[in-house]
């Protein structure tokens, strides 16, 4: 596989994440009432919105810095694929003991169970194309 579609693919969930948590430290508000299913989930707390901001704002520069630093791209998309996954997990757990019913997991899906999804699809690339870049230094040096 060419490098080009894993790399466009981090920059794109780096961008999004990036806009996303920007949009949360902003203007937590609108946020809240923007996102469809997020008022379903509480009462509006803007201190926690803000802190999920910066979650959001860390993740999005691990996938943009492990896009620019290749030798980093393995412990960065790692870290922001761990952080998204249990982000998706949690909203799971919310369905399993009845806080969401089950119409939020398909409406969560595209702004938390793929990003999970393809950034860990990343992180085992990254961890993959690592190994292979290796195998290859090793050979050369031979």
């Amino acid at each position: 596989m060419s490098r080009n579609l894993p790399l466009a693919l981090a920059a794109v969930l780096g961008l999004g994440a990036a806009a996303n948590g920007l949009f949360m430290l902003v203007s937590p508000e609108n946020w809240y009432f923007a996102v469809p299913g997020v008022t379903t989930t509480g009462p509006f707390n803007q201190h926690f919105v803000r802190d999920i901001g910066l979650i959001f704002l860390l993740v999005a520069t691990a996938m943009l810095a492990g896009v620019a630093r290749p030798a980093s791209r393995v412990p960065l998309w790692s870290t922001a694929a761990i952080s998204l996954a249990g982000h998706a997990l949690f909203h799971f757990w919310e369905v399993a003991v009845g806080i969401c019913g089950t119409g939020a997991l398909a409406q969560d899906f595209p702004a938390v169970t793929l990003p999970a999804i393809a950034t860990t699809a990343l992180a085992l690339w990254a961890w993959r194309d690592n190994q292979a870049l290796s195998e290859w230094e090793t050979l050369a040096a031979q």
